[in-house]
């Protein structure tokens, strides 16, 4: 399979979509990222990259990042996870306060954000420096020590994220978080401020694709079962109220960010990332969705 020269004739293809949507600018510092920009990198489990565009700039994960704080947390705590967050598409926008409060303060799954403010919430129990511990993971999935976080992006999101604050306080009245609500925040808007290319992703996300290798990065060990079911979550809820739609198109597993990024995994053969900061309504890249969804019909894997 010639990826290489797919990546070179997707982009082609998807040119037209180039101007469609916008950046999130309702985050600030995302509001000033140059939106015209595209990278795309598959690093396959035998070991090659293939790499076009923009693949090595480094980008704000966002919501990519509660994968990895999921595998941190199943580590943790194993099937007890459950008991505080559900594994259901959401059906509704990522930051939805009504399902939550109708549900009495148990998130419907891992990826919207109230699922994820109670991921950092468990962090923040667990580790005398929760800040550390993540980076520490990620940086060992991706086997890069220079990724970091963007403080100025933490403090951007934090000072304009009332919505997520709402939901952070009715968590709290549930009691499905333990912590100090701004403590709690302040983690979670660090862990998406994670900056990452679609190289680090794509590398990152191997431990996901590849199931013959134990999965034990910085501590974090989980079972073959458990990745497997990661898998199935991403696959049903790692879009939000797009999931369907992405299932529909691109037929893999994977997780978009606000900032223009999506990773998604081939079990067993590949990882593949797509970065284009212009989103659609639904919070998801644009160019980043097409992308995929041509990349899976032209080399005809899909998990369909």
């Amino acid at each position: 399979m010639d990826y290489q020269k797919i990546l070179e004739n997707i982009y082609t293809e998807i040119l037209p979509y180039a101007k469609e949507g916008k950046q999130a600018d309702y985050i600030p510092e995302l509001a000033k990222v140059n939106p015209d920009q595209f990278g795309m990198c598959i690093n396959t489990v035998s070991g090659e990259t293939y790499s076009f565009k923009q693949a090595d700039t480094r980008f704000s994960i966002q919501s990519i990042s509660k994968v990895f704080a999921l595998a941190m947390c199943l580590s943790i705590k194993g099937d007890n996870l459950w008991k505080k967050i559900g594994k259901e598409p959401s059906g509704t926008a990522f930051n939805s306060l009504i399902q939550l409060e109708i549900e009495k303060g148990i998130p419907r799954n891992p990826f919207i954000n109230a699922g994820a403010i109670v991921m950092a919430d468990i962090l923040v129990s667990h580790f005398e420096d929760p800040k550390t511990e993540f980076l520490n993971f990620v940086r060992a999935l991706a086997d890069n020590d220079t990724i970091t976080y963007n403080e100025k992006t933490a403090i951007s999101e934090r000072e304009t994220g009332y919505l997520n604050a709402a939901i952070a306080n009715l968590l709290k009245y549930h009691g499905t978080i333990e912590n100090d609500i701004e403590t709690v925040l302040h983690f979670y808007f660090l862990m998406c401020s994670v900056e990452m290319s679609c190289n680090e992703l794509s590398k990152a996300f191997l431990a996901f694709a590849n199931h013959s290798r134990p999965f034990d990065y910085a501590s974090v060990a989980l079972t073959t079962s458990q990745v497997k079911r990661m898998n199935a979550i991403m696959q049903t809820c790692g879009f939000y109220d797009e999931a369907g739609e992405f299932a529909y198109l691109v037929g893999l597993p994977g997780k978009s960010g606000v900032g223009g990024g999506i990773v998604a995994i081939y079990p067993m053969l590949y990882s593949v990332a797509v970065w284009s900061p212009r989103l659609n309504s639904k919070g998801n890249s644009v160019m980043g969705i097409k992308a995929l969804e041509l990349f899976t019909t032209e080399t005809k894997e899909s998990i369909f």
